[in-house]
Order: structure tokens, then sequence, then C-alpha cells
């Protein structure tokens, strides 16, 4: 089932796209799409949860807060834009601090791991820095590092689909 994740990753990198094209109007729009984008991110982590060998709470629970976070951006997506807004460093904090995990976590069977390693600790770097930004700029900062998100999660799908093809025809 390779090209499933081939095909999430060309849908994040749409969501990236889009996101990237929004201007201040778009609130809802881009408040849904992050909906869209955390409803996605939690489907795959359950999926990760059903195949994993080990490290099974890890996907739960991450599951679970991207489940959550979905049905919080669909019931009000002008609150979820300015909530995202205002709590940007922190969620980006935390996708980098799970990236990194799930990096060495799959370092014994995926060769491009360090690729995880990498966009996790971008992640992180952007956390802190966007950490201190004013609220209006926060807005702006949002739109580009939800495009920026999308796209990082897009690449490693994208790669990790080829990885899993190549796998199947060594087995």
């Amino acid at each position: 089932m390779w090209w499933l994740w081939l095909l999430l990753g060309i849908l994040w990198t749409a969501a990236a796209v889009v996101i990237l094209q929004f201007d201040q109007a778009s609130i809802t729009t881009v408040g849904v799409i992050i909906g869209i984008m955390f409803a996605v991110a939690s489907i795959q982590q359950f999926t990760l949860l059903a195949v994993a060998d080990r490290l099974k709470w890890l996907f739960a629970i991450f599951g679970v807060l991207f489940a959550g976070a979905a049905v919080a951006s669909f019931i009000s997506p002008e609150n979820t834009f300015v909530a995202i807004a205002d709590m940007l460093g922190f969620l980006f904090l935390l996708v980098g601090i799970f990236w990194i995990i799930e990096a060495f976590v799959a370092r014994e069977v995926n060769p491009m791991w360090w690729l995880g390693l990498i966009t996790g600790i971008l992640m992180i770097i952007l956390a802190f820095w966007t950490g201190g930004q004013f609220f209006i700029e926060k807005q702006y900062v949002l739109l580009v590092f939800a495009g920026i998100w999308a796209l990082m999660e897009g690449v490693i799908n994208i790669v990790r689909a080829f990885q899993i093809r190549a796998i199947g025809k060594l087995i």
C-alpha cells in the first residue's frame, strides 16, 4: 500500500500550495484547511498505530490529540485561525518533537530517518522564533508556516512511499 503514502504526500503538498496562496480575507477557509490537516494527521497516526510493532501508545496519543484539534477546528474555523495564531509556537514545538521521536524510532528500518530528524529540528527552531512574535505578525506567520508544515509533511510522505515501494520489491 505504498501508493497510499504517495497519495497522502501529494494531498499534503496540495494543501501547502493552497494555504500559501491565501490572504488575510481567507481566515475561515484557512481554519477549515487546518482542520482537514489535523484530521489527516490523526488518521495517519491511527494507521501507524495499527501497523507499529512498538511504541503504539505514542501514535495513539498523537492520534487523539490531532483528532481533538480537528473537531475544534471544524466547529469554529474563525476561532481556530485566531487560536492557532496565538499558540503557533507551541504547536510547532509539539510537531517538531514528534518528528524527532519518529525519526529516531524509525532509524533501524529507515535509511532516510535523518530527513525526519532535520525537519523536526527545523520545526523546533521555527517554534522558538514564532513564540516571540506579536499577535498581528503571528497571523501572517501562521499562513506561511502552516503551508511549510504541510509541505514538509508532504515531502516526508512521498519519500516514505517510495521507500516502502522499494522494500516491497526486495521482499
